[in-house]
C-alpha cells in the first residue's frame, strides 16, 4: 500500500503557539501534579495514624526545601486547575467562545491562581506569626 502521495498531517511546527495551547497542557500537568499530591496527603495521613516516628519522618520531608517547593507547586496546581475548570464549565454552558474572551479568561486564570497561591503562602507562613 503506497502512501507517498498522501498529505502529511499538521504538526506543532505549523501552528503559532497560543495561550489556549499552554492552558490546555498546563491543565493536564496540574491534574497529574494533584494526583501525586494526593499520594503525599495519603502518606501524611497514614504516618499520622502509625505514630509519632512515622509522622516526624513525613514532617521532616515536607519541611525540607524540596518538600516546601512541592507544597507550593501543589498549591498553585490546585488553584490553577480549579480556575481553569471553572473556565471549562463556562464553556460547557456556552459562554466565552469569543477570541477576546478566550484570552481574557486565560490570563485571568493565571492571575487568580497566582493571587490565591500567594494568599495561601501568606496565611500559612506569615498569618500564624501575627
Amino acid at each position: 500500500m503506497a502512501t507517498d502521495n498522501r498529505p502529511l498531517s499538521p504538526h506543532l511546527g505549523i501552528y503559532r503557539w497560543q495561550i489556549t495551547m499552554t492552558m490546555s497542557i498546563l491543565h493536564r500537568a496540574t491534574g497529574v501534579a494533584l494526583a501525586v499530591g494526593s499520594l503525599m496527603l495519603v502518606w501524611w495521613l497514614v504516618a499520622a495514624g502509625i505514630g509519632p516516628d512515622a509522622f516526624d519522618t513525613v514532617h521532616r520531608f515536607l519541611s525540607s526545601g524540596l518538600g516546601q517547593f512541592l507544597l507550593i507547586g501543589w498549591t498553585f496546581s490546585l488553584y490553577y486547575h480549579m480556575w481553569n475548570g471553572i473556565r471549562h464549565l463556562c464553556w460547557d454552558a456556552g459562554w466565552g467562545f469569543q477570541i477576546k474572551t478566550f484570552y481574557i479568561t486565560g490570563y485571568l486564570v493565571w492571575v487568580m491562581a497566582l493571587i490565591m497561591t500567594c494568599g495561601t503562602l501568606y496565611a500559612v507562613y506569615l498569618g500564624g506569626a501575627a
